[in-house]
């Protein structure tokens, strides 16, 4: 665990030095996030801010990292960076929904051919399972980046309690990936916090959805059966899986195309409008990314009666606040 905490350490110290950077660059280049009707923030704000997540996480790992590990993490390092890539393009010059698809399916094909996919079926199902997945975790994040500390918020409570998981079935190479990320999403957070100095832009979103899905792919839990534990990286991400969920089917439902509309009609802004408070929305998003990141610890020892109950009770709460939240917002 102290490899760990000295990995998130390090990301955090290079994050806080590094995102000023970042933005006086963003700044400089003219590549700033103006207002519009669909955005809540009034004035132009940096982006570009994922690279600065991005150079923390892999500066740290080149620090600290063994090097032993580097041909089981290829695949991951490829794909993160494409995508990445992708969204330093579409940050900069404007890139269309479906050639960014295009180019996350194949960074989620990098990953297949690297060896990290599925593995529940053991077939071609697995990996329409590991192309869904990777795919919609990445996108989920890019869709989750619309307030202040939001995306990069919850991607520091996800990757904490992987750290978490990881240190508590000794995987030592997932347990890296995920600490580096946390101290990078801390070290940005400092600086995105409501009222944000600079966003990540899809830099930053696309990288944090691309590893945050692979590092739940890499997760084993060898104590306890598959039949149970494949749920845990499911609760851990449950929120942006949620938000993704909500917006699809609001979007489809009033004829809107899921992926090229975009609206103040995510979780965050419906909770804002409840409470009048962009920052108290986003402290109950993180809340509730807390609340399903601890069932996920509680799955790691459940029985198959107990997970049963768990998955089951978050289905039917997940479907209880999609149906209070679409039917009855006001």
């Amino acid at each position: 665990m102290s490899s760990f905490l000295l990995m998130a350490a390090s990301a955090l110290v290079i994050a806080i030095g590094g995102t000023p950077l970042v933005r006086y660059a963003a700044l400089r280049m003219g590549i700033l996030d103006n207002p519009s009707a669909r955005k809540i923030h009034s004035a132009p704000v940096p982006l570009m801010g994922g690279a600065a997540i991005y150079l923390a996480f892999i500066a740290a790992l080149a620090l600290w990292g063994e090097r032993s590990y580097v041909n089981e993490v290829v695949g991951i390092f490829v794909g993160a960076t494409l995508v990445s890539i992708i969204g330093a393009l579409d940050d900069s010059r404007g890139m269309g929904s479906y050639l960014k698809l295009l180019f996350q399916l194949a960074a989620a094909f990098i990953l297949i051919l690297s060896g990290v996919q599925v593995r529940l079926f053991h077939g071609i199902f697995d990996i329409a399972l590991t192309l869904l997945w990777v795919v919609g975790i990445t996108n989920a994040f890019n869709l989750l980046d619309n307030m202040d500390g939001l995306s990069s918020g919850v991607a520091t409570i996800a990757a904490a309690f992987f750290t978490l998981l990881a240190a508590m079935s000794d995987q030592y190479l997932v347990g890296t990936l995920a600490a580096a990320l946390f101290g990078a999403c801390i070290g940005f957070l400092v600086y995105n916090w409501n009222p944000a100095q600079v966003f990540m832009g899809d830099t930053g979103s696309l990288f944090l959805g691309f590893l945050l899905a692979a590092v739940g792919i890499k997760l084993r839990f060898p104590a306890n059966s598959a039949s149970i534990t494949w749920m845990i990286p499911i609760l851990v991400l449950a929120l942006p899986v949620f938000d993704t969920t909500l917006v699809f089917f609001s979007r489809l439902r009033r004829g809107k195309n899921p992926l090229t509309t975009a609206g103040k009609d995510h979780l965050s802004h419906r909770l804002a409008r409840r409470t009048g408070s962009q920052r108290e929305a986003v402290l109950l998003c993180y809340l509730i990314a807390g609340g399903t990141g601890l069932a996920s610890i509680f799955l790691t020892q459940a029985n198959l009666q107990e997970a049963v109950i768990v998955g089951l009770a978050s289905l039917l709460l997940a479907m209880f606040a999609l149906w209070k939240l679409e039917f009855q917002d006001t």
